[in-house]
């Protein structure tokens, strides 16, 4: 799902109170060299006008032809209010404690990571270092170097705000760290109230019979203990101390500041994903439509809790959420969603409960392609690998989109899709329309081409599921931060070893 996403001010914009622009949002003025290419007659500099809905300029950008670094945006006060151009927060199909730590790196705040409440770790000193907290399976999600230039060039963009809020977050709405979340709880009131703090550790201590052995592994661990009768649900433990957190939030915020929100904020999202996963993992052995269900409504309530959270700072928060099309996309689009499936429950996921929630308020983006190399392990925990990415087939939406020739592209949906003319090696373009139910692909940290056709494709109704899509025909695989040997020696080819 994307949001609105720009960057600018002007310094002769005024405020509706009078303030210069720069003033007003923190953002820098337009450079010398803008201002003279507006002056010249210049071939080479694009210029864009936005309306507003109104009709009125909303914002003008500037880009010279193949210099991308050159682009810079001026919008007007009155729309940065409304939400136009300002920095969105970015939300990731990731754990909150170790998302945390990045948000502290990208938006340089290391004074609200050493207040009392957080766990004041040092300083890292690069993203690649900032994202050492993404070690459980599948660390490269996260940690690969696509992510890390990304939050280097997002922490240079945050470094030229000068209002801290105006900077862009970075957090996780996933369950899986349970145990870092309990700690984390602990850690807090540690700083904050030690009669609270024990009894937080009396209270997660309910899960100490399953072992420190466990490691991250302790949800899974619990939930096997339960399912065979080996141990006694922690439910009311995790409650209580979600309940007793939150009833405590006036005497915790006593301190006051935006460094005591923000750590009781964290704090309270650590309490809410243990409650959640603690539910989760004692359902993944009873049937996966309900413990999918549990996951994805919990992301959906910590983005709208997140939501909530940064409107207390910014008009109309901007969020964009990274996560795989399984999540961001439309459930009730895909046959996923059927009430006939084994089990008989409906599986939803984030984006529908997004438009729900939000109507009007979303613009979701699916991703596809048809071939290419992709970094995936044959099974969960599995090592990671760099497995090569069967061609799409007949009667999918990827070979679809390949018939019509550009090598990357992105088309609204919600209309009839077709390419221009012939497509690539002169055949003809196939025609998508709404309503239109084909096979989709879906990769995550698992392929396995073996069993591709059973395993990875699912029919869709792609109009409905997205509002868009990007289609890149030929992909590269993610490059890990942490290589191994097996990743760098990839797959053989097909032709291996006839084609020597």
């Amino acid at each position: 799902m994307v949001g609105a996403v720009g960057v600018g001010g002007r310094a002769d914009d005024a405020g509706d109170d009078g303030e210069p622009g720069e003033d007003h949002d923190g953002v820098a003025a337009l450079s010398e060299q803008t201002f003279l290419n507006l002056a010249a007659t210049v071939d080479e500099v694009t210029h864009l006008v936005v309306p507003a809905q109104d009709g009125a300029v909303a914002a003008y950008a500037q880009v010279i032809d193949g210099d991308p670094a050159s682009a810079e945006l001026v919008v007007h006060p009155m729309a940065r209010r409304q939400g136009i151009a300002t920095a969105p927060t970015h939300a990731i199909e990731g754990d909150w404690p170790d998302a945390l730590r990045v948000d502290h790196y990208v938006r340089g705040d290391y004074a609200a990571a050493a207040a009392p409440g957080f766990a004041g770790l040092p300083p890292d000193d690069s993203a690649r270092a900032a994202l050492r907290g993404f070690r459980r399976f599948p660390s490269w999600m996260w940690r690969n170097t696509v992510v890390a230039d990304w939050l280097e060039w997002l922490r240079a963009r945050n470094g030229a705000q000068r209002f801290g809020v105006r900077r862009a977050g970075f957090y996780g709405l996933d369950l899986y760290s349970m145990r870092t979340s309990m700690s984390d709880v602990i850690a807090y009131l540690d700083r904050t109230d030690a009669a609270a703090a024990a009894a937080a550790r009396h209270r997660y201590g309910c899960f100490d019979s399953v072992g420190i052995a466990a490691g991250e592994d302790l949800g899974q661990e619990y939930g096997f203990a339960v399912t065979r009768g080996r141990l006694d649900p922690c439910e009311d433990a995790v409650v209580a101390q979600l309940v007793d957190l939150q009833r405590r939030r006036a005497e915790l915020l006593a301190p006051d500041g935006i460094a005591a929100e923000d750590a009781f904020f964290a704090a309270a999202r650590n309490a809410a994903l243990v409650h959640n996963a603690e539910l989760y993992y004692r359902e993944m052995y009873r049937g996966r439509a309900s413990s999918w269900n549990i996951r994805d409504q919990h992301m959906a309530d910590t983005l709208a809790a997140l939501r909530e959270h940064l409107a207390t700072r910014v008009e109309r928060p901007r969020i964009v959420v990274w996560a795989h099309n399984s999540h961001v996309g439309d459930a009730r689009a895909t046959a996923l969603s059927r009430p006939d499936r084994p089990g008989g429950e409906r599986q939803l996921n984030l984006g529908q409960l997004v438009r729900q929630r939000w109507p009007g308020e979303s613009f979701i983006v699916g991703l596809t392609t048809t071939r290419g190399t992709v970094t995936a392990a044959a099974d969960w925990g599995g090592p990671m690998l760099r497995r090569t990415v069967l061609p799409a087939g007949s009667g999918t939406f990827e070979q679809a989109f390949s018939s019509w020739g550009p090598a990357a592209f992105w088309c609204r949906t919600g209309a009839r899709l077709q390419g221009s003319g012939a497509g690539a090696g002169g055949r003809p373009t196939l025609v998508v329309r709404p309503g239109d139910v084909l096979l989709e692909r879906a990769i995550g940290v698992i392929y396995r081409p073996e069993t591709e056709h059973v395993s990875h494709w699912f029919a869709a109704d792609l109009h409905a599921q997205f509002d868009a899509v990007i289609h890149i025909d030929r992909t590269s695989a993610l490059e890990p931060l942490d290589r191994t040997i097996r990743w760098d020696r990839g797959e053989p080819p097909e032709t291996y070893p006839t084609g020597l």
